[in-house]
């Protein structure tokens, strides 16, 4: 009897050790699941402070047009956008599936909230509205320094490789970028002109140089500015077509605004008048209409940047 009762004694011990080990691992695989947890945030630096910002978030609002670009090419669906005014190849987007989220410039915040996003994306027509934003969940804007377009471009490319765990498509295409870009340096360099770029916007002229929204014609992609003296502002330097005789440009990059936002187009008119037909770009065949979706709406994007750089790369004649 007492060796029966030795035993079940043992017996119980046993399984009370077992059951602490169990529940011993239970506590450090909650602890190892926290942090985790904590661990699946990406940081990322901004002006206005670093944010933490989900891995892998599930409902994205995004509103620069060349983060949705990117997002299209990585097909990462975003929950809510800004409906109107989408560039002609993003119009899938336009779908009763997304939720629409105001304009580029008016954001709905009701329906930002309503979206119930894990993660805002904006840009810098919507810089002023950052604080807003924030409330609603984190916030991060990726707009691109034109200052220095490649490497701003480059690291938030790489953020997004980062958030959304896509880093190796995102090393392939940078890749592709740059490869077009020398390809394109090379036959700019040995052509050797000089450029002016132009937006035209109900039949007036606004010149955009080096450092300006438009200028990796001239920093990356190496075109002499015509003139070197431009002022560098969002809206360009209003000119005349008097500005554009006198300067003389080799070529003559024109980016219509008009056509962009969907009104009708005057560019043609604007700029191919009698005095700008005095010019070498238009004597040469060289004034070129660049895509203004790409060039005003949607730059900044792995699809944009690579047709942008193309573009301005099959212009080049000898």
């Amino acid at each position: 009897m007492k060796k029966w009762t030795l035993s079940l004694t043992l017996i119980l011990a046993i399984l009370v050790l077992a059951a602490c080990g169990k529940e011993a691992g239970s506590t450090t695989g909650a602890a190892a699941g926290s942090d985790t947890a904590q661990a699946a945030t990406v940081k990322v630096a901004q002006k206005t402070g670093d944010v933490e910002v989900p891995k892998n978030p599930q409902r994205v609002v995004v509103f620069d047009m060349g983060i949705l670009d990117t997002m299209d090419q990585l097909g990462i669906k975003p929950v809510a956008l800004p409906q109107d005014g989408l560039p002609p190849y993003l119009k899938k987007y336009a779908d009763s599936e997304y939720i629409n989220a105001g304009g580029l410039k008016e954001p709905d915040f009701e329906k930002v909230s309503e979206a119930a996003p894990d993660l805002i994306i904006i840009s810098g027509r919507q810089a002023d509205s950052y604080e807003e934003f924030s409330k609603i969940a984190p916030t991060i804007n990726l707009s691109v320094d034109t200052n220095n377009y490649m490497k701003s471009f480059t690291q938030n490319m790489n953020t997004i490789g980062e958030i959304f765990g896509k880093q190796d498509e995102i090393n392939k295409a940078l890749t592709a970028i740059n490869d077009e870009v020398t390809a394109t340096q090379e036959k700019v360099k040995k052509a050797n002109h000089n450029a002016l770029i132009v937006l035209a916007n109900e039949g007036s002229l606004s010149a955009y140089g080096a450092g300006s929204r438009f200028g990796l014609i001239h920093d990356v992609l190496g075109f002499k500015a015509v003139d070197p003296n431009i002022e560098v502002s969002t809206h360009g330097q209003s000119v005349s077509p008097e500005y554009v005789a006198e300067k003389n440009p080799d070529y003559l990059f024109v980016v219509d605004r008009g056509r962009a936002i969907g009104e009708e187009s005057s560019a043609k008119a604007t700029v191919e008048n009698a005095l700008v037909k005095n010019t070498n770009a238009y004597k040469n065949g060289h004034i070129v209409y660049l895509n203004p979706y790409y060039w005003y709406l949607s730059g900044g994007g792995l699809q944009s940047v690579s047709e942008m750089i193309k573009e301005v790369g099959d212009s080049v004649q000898g």
